[in-house]
């Protein structure tokens, strides 16, 4: 089986911590040059310093604050000009904060679309072309398992992970035909700080303390525990290499088999 990614360049979004700073790592093993997306430029420069490469990779960082679209529009184009081929896009962005959608401000829901579908519209139309030059596109974009199952309590986050499903399958039937492919990576309960910040709201609200509100949570699970970030970026770095090659317009939840649908 092919997953090797040497020669293969990769950009990843929210790079330097969780899920994404696992992918890059996971990627970077395979072999790909990576470029690093987030917001904190410290933390890009650490994140690129941790690395792995040999002496035929090359990493580097662009610093972009997805809340800011207009500033991604106008300088990530400036910043791509020195690469002719891009050949995989991972999109993955923090979930808005939790409560109703019923309860939620409508600044919220402009907010999440900005920095979940917007920005990620903007990086594709920036990177097919070069897609499209290398005659190899993987296209992986993080999301939730709401797209199946809308989960109680995170209702702008149900909302727009649902757009960004729908959009991507779009984008799948659309890009086919060039050999591109576009998947969603479903997450559930992962250890990172998203989920701490999930479980601190649900103790606040319900009384009970965090260690409680986790054994809950985690009952709920089949297998009786949250993901590891690099559980989730192993699924993300098969999606990207060649064995990938006829994958396409997928939502594989990586949950450890809570969603309740097929």
């Amino acid at each position: 089986m092919d997953i090797n990614l040497s020669g293969k360049t990769a950009i990843v979004c929210g790079a330097t911590q969780g899920i994404g700073k696992a992918t890059a790592n996971a990627l970077a093993h395979l072999g790909a040059n990576i470029i690093l997306i987030a917001r904190n430029e410290d933390s890009l420069a650490l994140t690129l310093k941790e690395l792995p490469t040999d002496q035929s990779q090359k990493h580097t960082f662009f610093r972009a604050d997805f809340s800011d679209i207009i500033f991604l529009k106008n300088h990530l184009p400036d910043f791509l000009k020195s690469y002719d081929k891009i050949h995989i896009l991972v999109n993955n962005t923090g979930g808005p904060k939790g409560g109703q959608a019923i309860d939620a401000d409508i600044s919220e829901f402009e907010s999440a679309f900005g920095q979940h579908l917007l920005c990620s519209q903007i990086l594709v139309q920036n990177v097919v072309p070069l897609m499209k030059n290398a005659q190899y596109g993987r296209i992986i974009n993080v999301i939730s398992t709401s797209v199946k199952q809308p989960i109680v309590g995170l209702g702008v986050s149900n909302t727009i992970r649902a757009a960004m499903a729908n959009w991507s399958k779009t984008l799948s039937m659309e890009l086919g035909i060039y050999g591109i492919t576009v998947n969603n990576i479903l997450p559930g309960s992962t250890e990172t700080q998203r989920i701490k910040a999930i479980i601190a709201d649900r103790a606040q609200k319900s009384g009970k303390s965090e260690a409680e509100i986790r054994e809950m949570m985690e009952q709920e699970i089949p297998l009786r525990r949250f993901a590891k970030p690099e559980e989730t970026a192993n699924a993300i770095a098969f999606l990207a290499s060649p064995a990938a090659a006829y994958i396409s317009g997928i939502n594989l939840p990586i949950d450890g088999g809570k969603t309740g649908c097929l």
